[in-house]
């Protein structure tokens, strides 16, 4: 295993709501999909060697001190340098200034704050995955990236720019109070042409600011709080409505390992957790163009309308074949690095109670449902019904044999839960007898086939006798009082056999058959989230908060998360990570009610 360069959580994120880059510590693109996000990389250092893409600027100083930090409630990012000869910064950011379907493009500027320093450029776009083969050409004072098949590019900038390696260079001195802008985007934007970005950055500033400011939490922990919300924002995109699962590809969930996977994509799951979360901060505009994304979906599938797929593209688009890319090598050798994710065509029956759930959120808090929208509810809880005891692959995509999962069964029983309440609030027509009777039977199931009196938990499959994080569902959707006896010991079961330091597994892979895969994994962040919250649910509020507060120390310096965590609570996998982000606001939101005395006499 090779060592990494830049670790996973040295990094920050930038987008404009509809592509993402990330960027290091050391003032180093690693990662950027473009125009799209998930169009093919130009930038691709972190899953192989520089030579894979990168966009590098930083001051050439020697035991330097190198932070990161966002303009404050905004997704403007700065990269600094402290040394002994001064200090030095990059602001970084796509600008927010002009229609939706402009061309993306990067504004990167370095400020000399205090002291002189010489500072090196490389920009070194490489397309299609690092699969092109990309010439870099001078032309009118900027630099263009062309590669056959592929959408042009130019990187345009306030210095003299040379050619080296088909790689645009540049060297150059600042002093106290200079500054120089790089602008990176489509060759024919003509943005590019004349380098004033003053507007640009107000506009972007503004727009992230007033966004932000809309929240209505006022709690503890409001920083982090405000900061999930953003990273959530921007996996939004803004012309289609969809939320990815995570800005980036390939990031592995163990090191060396194979579970590598593509989250440039809009899971029904995540997507619905994410309304969830943002509703709850009084984001309602986001939800209504949610609630738009998944009717296209609908309407698009190649399925009837009543079978969601697990996933569909960001454009509601419905394949998302998966391949592998063999000219990278992976962050940390961490092989093969995929595109695409072959889940879409799994069945996982827990989605069509996440999507319900939001549907029935979306209209307390939004809209009331249109009459299309109620044919398609209506389709689809019949379809629960019909279906709800097959097994599937679990909220997890097993790539084994399909099991009955207590999740999918539990996710069921919400569907038609909420389908219920949505009806009966809205006096829609239904077949009330007939989901009643399959709300209760499904209640029935679980109760009977999946608790295991020798254990005296639930199990995470029907007569199993295994446990599994995503039980920590069961209280929050309120299938299960938090404090029931038979839940709390559920709950101590899954705190002595997945629980870490706080730290929470998805499930031990050797006691399940249908993981279907070779090596390990980490943590999971979304789960240890849910298991702080269990517990303040559970009237362990000491528990929680303790636990809490370590959670948050494992984030990033810039409040970020990734999938999971390594044993040193190091990131793993794609990030900044949706599920991760919404399952902090869950959990902050409900704890700081709980800390602050507030009688919750009925717990949402």
């Amino acid at each position: 295993m090779s060592q990494v360069k830049r670790k996973i959580e040295e990094h920050g994120v930038i987008g404009d709501l509809r592509t993402c880059a990330l960027i290091a510590n050391d003032g180093t693109i690693s990662y950027f999909c473009w125009p799209e996000l998930d169009s093919p990389s130009v930038f691709s250092a972190l899953l192989d060697s520089d030579e894979a893409g990168l966009f590098s600027l930083a001051p050439q100083w020697q035991n330097v001190r190198r932070q990161q930090l966002y303009l404050p409630d905004t997704n403007i990012l700065q990269t600094r340098w402290l040394g002994r000869e001064g200090v030095a910064e990059i602001t970084d950011y796509m600008p927010l200034c002009d229609a939706v379907d402009k061309q993306p493009r990067i504004i990167r500027r370095v400020k000399m704050v205090r002291g002189s320093a010489r500072f090196q450029m490389r920009c070194a776009p490489r397309h299609d995955y690092g699969r092109a083969n990309t010439q870099a050409v001078a032309e009118r004072g900027c630099i263009e990236f062309h590669a056959e098949g592929q959408p042009s590019l130019r990187l345009a900038a306030t210095v003299v720019m040379t050619l080296e390696e088909n790689a645009a260079t540049a060297s150059f001195t600042l002093q106290t109070g200079e500054h120089a802008e790089f602008v990176f985007g489509s060759v024919d934007d003509p943005h590019l042409d004349h380098i004033a970005t003053e507007r640009c950055f107000e506009h972007t500033l503004n727009f992230w600011r007033s966004w932000a400011n809309k929240s209505n939490y006022r709690g503890r922990w409001q920083g982090m709080v405000t900061r999930s919300a953003l990273a959530l924002k921007l996996l939004t995109s803004w012309r289609h409505g969809s939320i990815a699962a995570a800005a980036t590809f390939g990031l592995p969930e163990e090191l060396g390992g194979v579970r590598n996977w593509d989250y440039r994509a809009s899971w029904i799951r995540d997507a619905s957790f994410s309304m969830y979360a943002l509703m709850r901060l009084g984001y309602t505009e986001e939800a209504k163009n949610f609630t738009k994304w998944v009717g296209r979906c609908v309407e698009n599938s190649h399925h009837d309308e009543a079978r969601l797929q697990v996933m569909y593209r960001l454009d509601s688009g419905t394949e998302l074949h998966e391949m592998e890319l063999l000219n990278l090598a992976g962050y940390a050798d961490s092989a093969p690095v995929r595109i695409g994710n072959d889940a879409w065509s799994q069945t996982q029956l827990d989605i069509y109670g996440e999507l319900m759930d939001a549907v029935y959120l979306a209209n307390k808090y939004g809209e009331a449902i249109s009459h299309r929208g109620w044919r398609y509810v209506v389709n689809m809880v019949d379809y629960v019904c019909e279906t709800w005891n097959q097994p599937d692959a679990g909220i997890w995509e097993m790539r084994g044999e399909p099991e009955h999962f207590l999740h999918s069964r539990l996710m069921c029983w919400v569907a038609i839960d909420r389908a219920l309440r949505l009806g009966m609030k809205r006096s829609l027509p239904m077949p009330y007898a007939r989901w009643d009777q399959a709300r209760s039977e499904i209640r029935e199931d679980i109760w009977n086939n999946f608790w295991n009196k020798e254990r005296g938990h639930f199990t995470a499959t029907r007569h199993g006798d295994y446990l599994d994080a995503s039980m920590l569902l069961m209280p929050l959707v309120r299938f299960v009082g938090a404090t029931d006896p038979d839940w709390l010991a559920t709950l101590d079961a899954i705190k002595t056999n997945l629980v870490s330091d706080g730290l929470v597994r998805r499930y031990n892979i050797d006691e399940t058959p249908a993981d279907g895969l070779k090596g390990g994994e980490g943590a999971f962040a979304a789960c240890s989230f849910w298991y702080v919250e269990c517990l303040a649910r559970a009237g362990r509020i000491n528990e929680a908060h303790f636990e809490f507060e370590k959670l948050l120390s494992y984030a990033n310096p810039l409040g970020l998360y990734s999938e999971e965590f390594d044993q040193q609570g190091g990131a793993l996998g794609n990030m900044p990570q949706a599920l991760s982000h919404l399952a902090l606001i869950s959990a902050a939101f409900f704890l700081n009610r709980k800390l602050s005395g507030e009688i919750t006499l009925w717990q949402p």
